[in-house]
């Protein structure tokens, strides 16, 4: 285990400072006059833009400059936003809106967890009938609906039938959360929902549990001790990646209720040529997703003790 750990950390260092380098390589391909906003390219003169250019290290030659923004991510250090907010520093930046899309992640997560997880073991314990039917069809209507239909289908019965509110309001944060909310747990809800059934469904199938049935324990029993535990292992190892993904922000709903989370900064970074805020997401992205694939192998040690990460000479 404490191998595994160790070499899994290394692997994750190296891939995250590969996809950091390729990028900071890729963001210094672009033109300088990127560096310079449309009035400071107006204002300033050829040489007042060298200058500029020369005291922020981007004519030093690239090992140069790579090797310094190395060293400033050892200190935490991700410099300033120049287009976003110009001037405040990028980790204040993305902070304020992590903590937003963090607690409609959470939230968004466990509904999909506990609603989604219920769904599933529902229609396995009726299959064929009335409940799965309809657990089948809310599955098929939500990947089958593109995401704005169903989103606006829920802003206008929200807003017009339950009189919540239509945009999201840092001043009424939690009436104004309930719709956003309900969108991003949609699709993860019948995610859950539908392997939980497949899952559970090819357990009860299984030898064992014709053995428990014929050893005269109770269904109750069954589901909760032998069938649910077994069929939750392989849905365990997506949960720590959802629950980061899902903190990162959704781009499409965050937009659609103006949300001022982590979900539009990156395409308003990425337009607005912020390579200071660019940077730093990539690392929070790609830190986030790996972390999530880990902590979903070590989940599903927990749930499951007799899975093994690795083995005796130390590999996976």
């Amino acid at each position: 285990m404490f191998k595994y750990t160790v070499k899994r950390l290394l692997q994750s260092v190296v891939t995250v400072l590969i996809v950091v380098t390729i990028v900071f390589l890729l963001l210094r391909l672009l033109p300088t006059d990127y560096y310079f906003t449309e009035d400071q390219l107006m204002k300033l003169s050829d040489e007042q833009r060298h200058d500029q250019l020369q005291a922020a290290g981007l004519l030093d030659p690239m090992p140069t400059q790579l090797f310094r923004f190395y060293g400033q991510l050892l200190r935490g250090d991700f410099g300033q936003s120049r287009r976003i907010q110009n001037g405040v520093n990028v980790t204040a930046l993305i902070a304020d809106k992590f903590a937003i899309s963090m607690k409609l992640g959470i939230i968004s997560l466990g509904i999909s967890l506990v609603v989604g997880v219920t769904i599933g073991i529902i229609q396995a314990r009726h299959k064929d009938r009335i409940a799965d039917h309809i657990g089948t069809a809310y599955t098929i209507f939500v990947n089958a609906v593109p995401p704005l239909v169903s989103y606006s289908l829920i802003l206008i019965f929200g807003s017009l039938v339950l009189g919540l509110p239509s945009m999201y309001s840092t001043r009424n944060p939690g009436p104004s959360s309930i719709l956003p909310i309900v969108c991003l747990s949609m699709g993860s809800i019948a995610y859950y929902a539908l392997w939980t059934r497949r899952y559970m469904i090819d357990e009860i199938n299984k030898d064992y549990i014709k053995l428990a049935r014929v050893k005269g324990l109770s269904t109750k029993s069954i589901m909760v001790r032998h069938v649910l535990r077994n069929a939750f292992v392989p849905l365990a190892q997506y949960i720590p990646a959802s629950l980061m993904l899902t903190i990162s922000g959704s781009l499409l709903v965050e937009r659609f209720f103006s949300v001022p989370g982590m979900g539009p900064l990156l395409t308003d970074s990425i337009n607005r040529y912020d390579t200071s805020v660019v940077q730093a997401l990539v690392i929070l992205y790609s830190g986030l997703s790996i972390l999530g694939v880990f902590f979903g192998d070590i989940l599903m040690m927990i749930v499951d003790p007799r899975i093994k990460l690795a083995d005796k000479g130390g590999a996976r």
